[in-house]
């Protein structure tokens, strides 16, 4: 089988012979076209209505390199580029979409209770950092029991190494990890295990080296709108009709000719769109009427905000977009294994919110947002969230790690290294067995000690001040007031800070991490025998919490069909008098799981042990 997308942006393959090159580029006065970087191959295009230009040259063909000439100086890239094999400076490279036969014909995705997600950065997961270094451990990811890869965003990007956030090229895939061709191969053959493959996507800003548009296609940009990266994009003003269609052909672009089987919309609350149809909505709206009317495609948002809006308002019926991060269940497990309470776990703590973190912790896994209009202190002093109780816990997505929550610390250290190992435990098993969507971070499965660090190789135009401006962030810290501490944060866009946040896989030759490793493969096993079934059973919008007297967090799931799904969890360092339980409640042969191993014993003689966690189905 062959797959293309058909749009209007980049070039268009004739069936004659040769192609058409379009571009729009309504600040231009002139365009000119540019073939194999020969100045014996340049042509004057044609201006058409509404800033668009075009030109058919019948002797290109797939892999002649272009360029396009704007008012007769400046020589920029295809800002719809299939693939740029010497960077996004470079010229551009024709690419046939359909060159490569894919046989996974047989493939519909998965549905979203079998979801399990494994988040990684292409460059820094593999000792090759390349896509055949993911396609090399896709038998490893069956193995531990995951259902679908999560690929930081690729759309390409200056330098050799990036966290993929600063893409310019959105229809590019990042060269520095292998071709289109490469790509494709990749996710075909994760298909052909039962793997789903996700990508991160960036639809708020474009990154500040490489960025053309900004000569020629000044309308792409809102600038009365600023990100916290930059200008955001235009979906509501003059020409917002030609940036919202290179947007939502970009998202259909990615699940079609890749076939991707979902796609996580970054920093959603940075989108500003008043138009009386949101971007996002158009979005998902084309997604459902195009590709996922044949197979399982999942969208997944990261909206700080938490307005459950884009996640459905009435219980039981879809929203426009299935899931979305959930940083409350972080925030709260974070606090709860390691104690800290600065920046945005301030929040989570009873002395800002008058909330207990367990109370945050038991509200986000039975109502979703722990903040459902409640004060923020850290987001701006104001109210944040809006009611979520009525949503399916499968519209979250929980996690103990992620890359944001790791690389976004100055020493990008993991919970590893700040917490005790049975306190990282407990909350591994209520995020693995827990009916929302679980989320692993690259290594945690075997408790990978190796940092992962914030990085992007800007010149030496832009690098001076992001090192300045990630220390001064930093600076705002108490801990952070010690000048040599400041200094001894890694450069950021240094080489070796990128290759030292690259795994090490030589640490799963080692006991303490094949034990995590080991722990993470039966909760997953687990959760695929037991907790997948269950899911659809749980009745939406009937989960309920509670805070037992001895100090104890349970949270109920109730079931359709009877019975209930029940976490009893003691996120302390100190054992608590034994709850009781009434015996229909809490029996033996209801328990699915409990950490440590002999927690029910040590209940029966009258303590729960510190950091014990007990899953029952009844």
């Amino acid at each position: 089988m062959y797959y293309q997308h058909e749009t209007p942006f980049g070039p268009k393959l004739l069936k004659e012979g040769g192609a058409e090159f379009r571009i729009w580029a309504p600040d231009a006065k002139s365009m000119k076209l540019k073939l194999n970087g020969s100045i014996d191959a340049v042509s004057e295009m044609e201006r058409e209505e509404d800033g668009w230009y075009k030109l058919t040259v019948k002797e290109a063909k797939p892999g002649t390199k272009y360029q396009f000439i704007v008012d007769e100086n400046l020589h920029v890239p295809d800002p719809a580029s299939r693939y740029q094999p010497n960077g996004v400076h470079g010229p551009s490279q024709l690419v046939n979409p359909v060159a490569f036969k894919w046989d996974d014909e047989d493939w519909q995705g998965r549905p979203l209770n079998e979801v399990v997600i494994y988040e990684l950065h292409p460059g820094t997961f593999s000792p090759e950092g390349t896509y055949q270094g993911i396609l090399e451990k896709l038998d490893y990811f069956e193995k531990l029991g995951i259902t679908a890869i999560e690929i930081l965003p690729l759309s390409d990007f200056p330098g050799e190494f990036n966290w993929g956030y600063d893409g310019v090229m959105p229809y590019t895939p990042a060269r520095c990890y292998g071709s289109p061709e490469e790509l494709k191969e990749l996710i075909n053959e994760a298909h052909k295990r039962g793997l789903m493959v996700f990508l991160d996507v960036v639809y708020n800003h474009f990154g500040p080296d490489g960025n053309y548009m900004y000569v020629y296609g000044g309308p792409f940009f809102n600038k009365k709108n600023p990100t916290p990266w930059g200008s955001s994009l235009n979906y509501d003003g003059d020409h917002s009709d030609i940036v919202r269609r290179f947007v939502v052909d970009n998202v259909l672009y990615w699940l079609t000719e890749f076939r991707f089987d979902g796609l996580r919309f970054d920093a959603v609350d940075t989108i500003f769109d008043s138009s009386d149809k949101h971007i996002l909505t158009e979005i998902s709206e084309a997604v459902r009427n195009g590709p996922g009317k044949d197979r399982h495609i999942h969208l997944i948002l990261e909206n700080v905000s938490n307005n459950a809006k884009y996640l459905g308002t009435v219980p039981g019926e879809p929203g426009l977009f299935d899931s979305q991060w959930s940083d409350d269940i972080h925030h709260a497990c974070h606090v709860l294994a390691t104690g800290e309470d600065t920046g945005y776990y301030k929040d989570f703590t009873e002395e800002t919110s008058g909330r207990s973190c367990l109370e945050h912790l038991g509200r986000s896994l039975a109502e979703g947002y722990s903040f459902q209009g409640e004060h923020s202190t850290y987001w701006g002093e104001k109210d944040r969230g809006t009611p979520s109780a009525h949503l399916p816990p499968t519209a979250f997505i929980a996690f103990t790690q992620n890359h944001d929550q790791v690389g976004n610390r100055a020493f990008g250290d993991r919970i590893t290294t700040l917490a005790e190992e049975e306190a990282v435990r407990a909350i591994v098993a209520v995020v693995l067995l827990a009916p929302t969507i679980p989320m692993l971070f690259m290594g945690e499965e075997w408790g990978s000690r190796n940092d992962f660090y914030w990085f992007a190789d800007f010149g030496e135009d832009l690098a001076p001040s992001v090192r300045e401006g990630r220390r001064n962030e930093f600076g705002k810290f108490d801990q952070f007031q010690d000048e040599n501490l400041i200094n001894s944060i890694p450069d950021p866009c240094s080489e070796e800070t990128f290759l030292r946040s690259r795994l090490d896989w030589n640490e799963l030759n080692e006991e303490v991490h094949q034990r995590w490793f080991g722990y993470y493969k039966l909760l997953l096993e687990l959760r695929r025998r037991t907790i997948m079934q269950v899911i659809p059973r749980i009745e939406t919008g009937k989960a309920s919490w509670r805070i037992l007297e001895e100090g104890l967090l349970k949270v109920t799931w109730p079931l359709k069909d009877g019975g209930a799904l029940k976490l009893i969890a003691n996120l302390t360092d100190q054992g608590n008098p034994t709850p009781l339980f009434t015996e229909s409640e809490f029996k033996r042969e209801n328990i699915l799981f409990q950490t440590p191993a002999n927690t029910a014993t040590e209940m029966d003689s009258g303590t729960v042990p510190p950091w014990a966690i007990i899953w029952l189905l009844d």
